[in-house]
Formats: C-alpha cells, sequence, structure tokens
C-alpha cells in the first residue's frame, strides 16, 4: 500500500496536479486512501528523500520548488548514464526479462496519452524506464535513478501532441524487442531531455 500511495503522489507531483508549494497533509491523505497514518507517513518520507516533498518544522510537508535550471543538464546526464548503463545489462540477460509485461506498460502509455491524461503519462512513462532499470537487477540502480528521474521536469510541452510521447517509447520498446543494442540506446537517450 505505501508503495501505491507513493506512486500516486509522485505521479499527482510530477504531473503538476500537485503544484509546487502545496501542502501535503498526513491526515488527508490517509482518509483519501482509507488507510491508516504509517504507510502515509512512509511515502512522504520516501518522497522526501527523492527531493518532490519538503518538510519545513512546524509548517509540515509541501510540494518542494523546481529544481534550479542550471542543474538540469546535470541531472539528464546522469540520468541518461544509469539508463543506458541499465540498457546495457538488460540486453545481457535478454533471456529472463518479461518483455510482454514491457508491452503491458506501453499499451497502458499509448491509452494514457490518448485519453490525454497528464497523471497516467506520467506513471506509466516512469514505469517504462522502470522496467528497464529493474531489469538491470541491481538495487542500487533503482535507488540512484529514482531521486534523479524524480528532480527532472519531465518535458511534454516537446511535442505537439502526447501521442508523439508514447510513439517514442513505443519505438525504444520494438527496438529492444527486436533486440537492437544500438537502435535502442540511441532511442533511449533521444527521448531523455
Amino acid at each position: 500500500m505505501r508503495e501505491q500511495i507513493t506512486e500516486r503522489i509522485r505521479s499527482e507531483v510530477l504531473s503538476q496536479q500537485l503544484p509546487v508549494g502545496t501542502r501535503v497533509r498526513e491526515e488527508a491523505l490517509a482518509k483519501q486512501f482509507g488507510v491508516s497514518r504509517a504507510p502515509v507517513r512512509d511515502a512522504l518520507l520516501q518522497l522526501t528523500s527523492e527531493g518532490l516533498l519538503v518538510a519545513k518544522p512546524n509548517c509540515g510537508m509541501s510540494v518542494a520548488p523546481l529544481p534550479d535550471k542550471a542543474i538540469q543538464p546535470l541531472v539528464v546526464a546522469l540520468r541518461k548514464r544509469i539508463e543506458s548503463f541499465s540498457l546495457a545489462r538488460l540486453f545481457g540477460r535478454f533471456e529472463s526479462i518479461d518483455l510482454e509485461a514491457h508491452a503491458e506498460i506501453v499499451g497502458r502509455l499509448k491509452e494514457a496519452c490518448q485519453a490525454a491524461d497528464l497523471s497516467q503519462v506520467v506513471y506509466y512513462d516512469m514505469a517504462f524506464h522502470r522496467f528497464i532499470i529493474d531489469a538491470a537487477d541491481d538495487r542500487q540502480l533503482v535507488s540512484m535513478w529514482l531521486p534523479i528521474v524524480s528532480r527532472m521536469m519531465l518535458n511534454y510541452s516537446r511535442h505537439q501532441n502526447w501521442m508523439e510521447s508514447y510513439e517514442e517509447h513505443a519505438a525504444i520498446a520494438e527496438a529492444i524487442r527486436a533486440g537492437d543494442r544500438q537502435l535502442s540506446r540511441r532511442l533511449l537517450l533521444e527521448n531523455i531531455l
């Protein structure tokens, strides 16, 4: 349950449904999700460690300000290195990878793009890339990647419509499925901006 709450709040922050500065109240979230405060507290602590939320003494938690634009190129470069490294490891474990699960994520991303549901677009975009990180089978990569991707502004404004984002991801998935290491790496790196 904690992970579901974390994913939901992360998605709402990254899609800007929860704008910068929005107060995040543990009690209200517990009521919203129908759970005790403990899993909500854990989720909020996780998101604070990722840099999406900030905790201020006597003020509670709120959505963190956007990262300084000066560090954006560094964050993008780090994300590209982690994801391309993970992709190479994925190909090293290709026989044990569940490509049907990845195809399911791509299908859900398509539905979210068609529905213009930004929260779900963000969720499945991250799930797509998380699949690549998870396929590398190294928990340390996930723990390095999550705060980096969480600090990136996901730039959907570069597309004329959200289906372009889906098409980019579908092309990456197809290159992976075909076993084309070079093409999948090139497309993956082009997707991360």
